[in-house]
């Protein structure tokens, strides 16, 4: 079939880059702090190699791994979902974002509600979302108003119970936001609609999350197939990140099984294609929440969708298991850790090698351009080859 599989899973770190220090974050490792603390075997993660690229108890290293290994610093600033994602695709992030430590400012927060018809607000820090709702949901279902905060990310975050502010009427909230109240000079990496249901003290966010992206700053690796008529498939929140820019046809999906569902169908519907996934549950409902138990069992869930997947492969398909970046479970803050993230590179046109660590996420892109054999100008050094 000749298809490329990105597979990102999002928050899967594995050890802290030589600056995480400035980020706070010098202890962080994802994969390896779970190891440690829950009972983890990946059976088809270790085959493929992933014991390989560090120290994971319960998952020693196979002396013929399936897949070529290493792992991928990030060149980029930052730690974010956006800035992984379009480094990952070949672009160098030189960008600064807009960061929101105390909130937003009163300029940002008049105009917000001048533009978008909201009366008043609520909360405006930075805050976990699951907190927030708990915090003030009372009060917004009370008032109406929307429940606005941050992250340590270059993030505009807007949440609403859907019976108080319906999902229609969030996202354009959202997007009024995003194309209105967020302008020049400010360079906000995503405006994220977070809707929650449910009552008081059971309050509960739904899959129905939607990002308002940036474009990216320059060509990545969808462009560069989408100008040359290879397909590009994005599935889950790979539209959003990219801002649908060079992207052929989109399938989203809520939760991690349903992009399972999701990859296996295209890999049926579609040949000659990049399909590029966002694994999401990890980062959104273990990572920024603190749950080891559950992100190890997605892992083991993940673990477990790879052998139907792996068994329909066709053999001129080769695929890439990476993140964007981590998200240690075990630390004390909620936010993302910044983190070199695993590469597990599987084609079975060529041996198995040692990829060693990767100077730039962008060697993804250039390698995925190689094996379309497409000329191109973006960062980064192919590893189709060893």
């Amino acid at each position: 079939m000749n298809n490329f599989y990105l597979i990102i899973l999002d928050g899967v770190g594995i050890g802290a880059l030589p600056d995480a220090a400035e980020y706070g974050d010098a202890d962080s490792n994802t994969l390896r702090h779970i190891a440690q603390v829950v009972d983890l075997t990946l059976p088809n993660l270790q085959k493929l190699g992933l014991g390989i690229i560090d120290e994971l108890r319960g998952i020693p290293p196979v002396p013929a791994p399936l897949a070529s290994v290493g792992k991928l610093r990030e060149d980029s600033k930052g730690k974010d979902s956006t800035t992984g994602h379009w480094e990952l695709g070949g672009l160098y992030v030189d960008i600064e974002f807009s960061y929101f430590p105390n909130g937003f400012s009163d300029d940002i927060i008049l105009k917000f509600k001048e533009l978008t018809g909201c009366k008043g607000v609520l909360g405006n820090k930075a805050a976990s979302g699951t907190e927030i709702i708990k915090e003030l949901g009372d009060e917004h279902v009370k008032n109406g108003y929307p429940i606005l905060y941050t992250s340590a990310d270059s993030v505009f975050q807007i949440a609403a119970h859907e019976d108080i502010i319906p999902l229609k009427r969030l996202y354009e909230i959202c997007k009024i936001t995003r194309e209105k109240v967020l302008t020049p000079p400010l360079t906000v990496g995503r405006v994220i609609a977070r809707p929650f249901t449910g009552n008081s003290g059971t309050y509960t966010r739904t899959t129905n999350r939607k990002d308002y992206s940036l474009n990216p700053t320059g060509k990545t690796i969808l462009d560069i197939l989408y100008e040359n008529d290879i397909n590009t498939v994005a599935i889950g929140k790979i539209s959003d990140l990219f801002n649908h820019q060079g992207i052929k046809y989109s399938r989203h999906s809520k939760s991690n099984s349903e992009g399972y569902r999701e990859l296996l169908n295209a890999g049926k519907e579609f040949s000659n294609s990049l399909i590029f996934i966002n694994l999401v549950d990890f980062d959104v409902y273990y990572g920024h929440r603190n749950d080891t138990a559950g992100f190890a069992q997605a892992l083991k869930e993940f673990d477990a969708f790879l052998t139907p997947f792996l068994k329909n492969l066709d053999k001129s398909d080769a695929f890439i298991i990476s993140a964007d970046h981590g998200n240690d479970p075990t630390t004390p803050g909620t936010d993302h850790t910044r983190e070199y993230v695993p590469l597990i590179f599987y084609y079975l046109k060529l041996a198995p090698v040692k990829l060693g660590i990767r100077s730039t996420f962008s060697d993804v892109g250039k390698t995925v351009a190689e094996f379309f054999n497409i000329p191109n100008n973006l960062k980064g050094t192919s590893f189709l080859r060893g």
